[in-house]
């Protein structure tokens, strides 16, 4: 320190990036020697640009460097102390900025990429999700395909005791893979709180399965396609209930519709 002066933050900053003519770096260097708070200032400086120039690799700059660094350059000069003066030049050499410009290219680059990389992820998802459900559908689809021909498949239509048009109901069921589908048509409409039940009645005696709950349409028709059944079971017979929305896990009287199974289905 000379006369209770000080080097500006501002020239220390330059100083620090090596920003300034080798006159100007000369006189700040002759002043560092002697004075032990210019020092200290520029250590604090240094240490703040460190901690900006990491943010190439996106780390997050600490809470309080970088706004510490902005005060101090556009920082007034303080009446409680002298600055020394130093000669400035009007340009600074552009070899100096390079490093730093090199960083700013590097971290566009960084967020550049990282947003092709998250734009590919997301659609590589996509078509992940959209494979497995044409899969899926493919799949049922084959099943379904594979029902209707199989020549072991067994064919049954249910029938009502008294009603006209009298309702009617075909039920196609291949035992060895629990596959089924049911076409019903001319039912009557149920309230909201109702619905039709399909049961599977095994050969074996055992109790009913509920096969599949429907609603008919407002010409009378409906589906059960693919329910969940066992592989496995022979069928003696199919029968249709009316039970509370949402099924029974028994059958509830009287049996609406009701068809004897082929002893050859398989």
């Amino acid at each position: 320190m000379k006369n209770g002066a000080h080097i500006p933050h501002e020239d220390l900053a330059f100083y620090a990036m090596q920003s300034l003519g080798a006159a100007e770096s000369a006189a700040i260097r002759e002043h560092l020697d002697e004075c032990t708070q210019c020092r200290a200032s520029l250590a604090e400086i240094s240490g703040d640009l460190s901690l900006v120039a990491m943010t190439v690799d996106l780390h997050p700059v600490p809470e309080g460097a970088r706004q510490r660094f902005l005060k101090r350059i556009g920082a007034a000069e303080s009446g409680a102390e002298k600055v020394v003066q130093m000669p400035r030049t009007k340009t600074m050499p552009a070899a100096a900025w390079i490093p730093w410009a090199a960083a700013a290219v590097l971290a566009l680059l960084a967020v550049g990429l990282g947003a092709r990389l998250y734009l590919a992820n997301t659609q590589l998802q996509q078509q992940s999700a959209l494979i497995a459900a044409e899969t899926a559908e493919s799949r049922r689809a084959h099943e379904v395909m594979e029902l209707l021909t199989s020549p072991r498949a067994q064919h049954v239509e249910l029938t009502a005791a008294q009603a006209q048009p009298r309702p009617t109901a075909r039920a196609v069921y291949l035992a060895s893979r629990g596959t089924l589908i049911l076409e019903a048509s001319n039912l009557k409409p149920v309230d909201a709180d109702k619905t039709y039940e399909l049961w599977l009645i095994p050969a074996d005696g055992k109790a009913p399965i509920p096969a599949g709950v429907f609603r008919p349409d407002a010409a009378g028709t409906a589906s059960v396609v693919l329910p969940q059944l066992p592989a496995g079971v022979q069928a003696k017979a199919f029968g249709v209930t009316l039970e509370k929305a949402g099924g029974s896990v028994m059958p509830t009287l009287p049996i609406l519709l009701s068809g004897a199974a082929p002893a050859t289905g398989g």
